[in-house]
């Protein structure tokens, strides 16, 4: 991944490296010497403030891969409480230098049209209306930086693509099946935008998640966002993780680099007390008030990089404890809540297990605490994280937010070692509720207490 000079200045101060999946590599080529503002000017939507986003993969969700059959599962995600439905990618799949026996969802043939595959326009307006009854909203996936081969375009306005050094077509690293768009063209922005406002206008969806968004310029997504807010507030998810972007144009990006740094605490690469010094330097480096979004897997980690238990092997569901605590907003990808525990083909059916759904009332509770407790808010609804030093910070991560009356301290231990360990500050200090026993806790200074491996504790009050 290359980083822009803000997030280097990240990557110097927590002194460890990260490297993005094969498929997703995100690239940048604007300067190193850009400035960037300290504050977000962006207008969060205001039932932004305390949500949580589900990635959707449409085509593994159900034997159907529909949207009529996915309408289904709504109410069950409602009761788990997830606010933000994000779509993969709706549109037809191109033909020309296909990859696999379905596409990727990011070879993009019609913008403006909905995958047979997946049913009709006036089967996506209908999940739209009824996540919208159940008080969830949606956006969808955007492929702005390149389209299909057999994208109308190509014929019809060859001026809209890059060239290469010999005047031909090419597609983004290793991406034979996708054409790279053009956007030193200026009369391309206003067609992609465009394009933006159909779905903002004919289906009323909530916003997008742009696909590597820093191959696009930021002033293009600036002017794009500035359009869209004037026919309703969107939400905007980049992935990126450059913080320009964050300042007039988008919402959220991802925490990549938290992301990494997860699992390599996992793998013993590094150690747990990196996450006190990573959210100390994030204050830095990002706009204040944007959002940054936490996971332990996406549609490309789980195909590209292993599933949650190969990468956090038992401690999994530990790290989703800290991914869903600390300062941003979690992510939970299809079939995590089934303890989904595969790779999922990404060019071919490959259908997820649902089982029981074993993990869907550990994610309720983690998800419904975020959305009652202020502490846990985004951005600057929130509060800090304000780390608890210990005697086993090299394995254990322990931190406090509060906002107005609310609290939360967090305990885990990211090893496979149970520790003893003696609490080193006093910001803990005081009564809590376990969030998953519901035993009441009276923390002392200099507080004592038993970790198993990989075991979390969340306390509220």
């Amino acid at each position: 991944m290359k980083y822009t000079f803000l997030l280097l200045i990240l990557v110097a101060v927590i002194l460890t490296a990260c490297n993005t999946s094969p498929k997703k590599q995100e690239a940048k080529t604007k300067s190193t010497e850009t400035k960037v503002a300290t504050t977000s000017n962006v207008a969060h939507p205001g039932w932004s403030k305390n949500a949580n986003i589900y990635e959707v993969n449409l085509r593994q969700f159900s034997p159907e891969g529909n949207l009529k059959a996915f309408m289904k599962q709504l109410p069950r995600l409602k009761n788990m409480g997830v606010e933000i439905l994000w779509i993969m990618p709706v549109q037809p799949i191109g033909l020309k230098n296909r990859k696999g026996e379905l596409g990727s969802y990011y070879s993009v043939k019609d913008y403006r049209a909905i995958n047979p595959e997946f049913g009709t326009m006036q089967d996506f307006k209908n999940m739209v209306k009824l996540a919208h009854d159940l008080d969830m909203k949606v956006i969808i996936d955007w492929v702005a930086n390149h389209t299909a081969w057999d994208h109308a375009w190509q014929s019809e306005h060859p001026e809209y693509y890059a060239l290469d050094s010999t005047g031909q077509n090419f597609g983004p690293f290793d991406w034979s099946d996708v054409v790279q768009l053009d956007y030193e063209n200026k009369d391309l922005w206003p067609v992609m935008t465009s394009e933006l406002e159909f779905w903002v206008r004919e289906a009323d969806i909530d916003g997008f998640r742009c696909d590597v968004a820093g191959m696009v310029p930021t002033p293009f997504w600036n002017q794009a966002r500035a359009a869209l807010d004037k026919i309703k507030p969107v939400f905007m998810l980049a992935e990126a993780e450059e913080a320009d972007l964050l300042v007039d144009a988008f919402d959220m990006d991802y925490g990549w680099h938290f992301h990494h740094l997860s699992n390599k605490i996992a793998s013993g690469d590094t150690t747990a007390d990196v996450v006190a010094r990573y959210f100390e330097a994030l204050k830095t480096i990002t706009p204040a008030g944007a959002y940054k979004m936490n996971f332990t897997t996406n549609h490309d980690e789980n195909s590209w990089n292993g599933t949650v238990h190969e990468r956090y092997g038992e401690g999994y569901k530990a790290f989703a404890v800290l991914m869903a605590t600390v300062p941003g907003m979690p992510l939970v990808y299809t079939g995590q809540e089934s303890a989904l525990d595969k790779r999922l083909e990404f060019f071919t059916k490959d259908l997820v297990d649902w089982k029981d759904y074993p993990l869907e009332d550990f994610y309720r509770k983690l998800l419904n605490l975020k959305k009652r407790n202020t502490a846990l808010w985004n951005g600057n609804f929130g509060g800090e994280y304000e780390a608890v030093k210990t005697s086993e910070d090299e394995s254990v991560v322990a931190f406090t937010r509060s906002k107005d009356q609310d609290k939360v301290f967090v305990i885990l231990n990211l090893s496979d070692t149970a520790l003893e360990v003696k609490l080193q500050s006093d910001g803990y200090v005081g009564e809590y509720s376990d969030l998953f026993s519901k035993e009441k806790v009276r923390f002392i200074k200099d507080h004592q207490l038993k970790l198993e491996p990989w075991e979390y504790r969340v306390y509220v009050k």
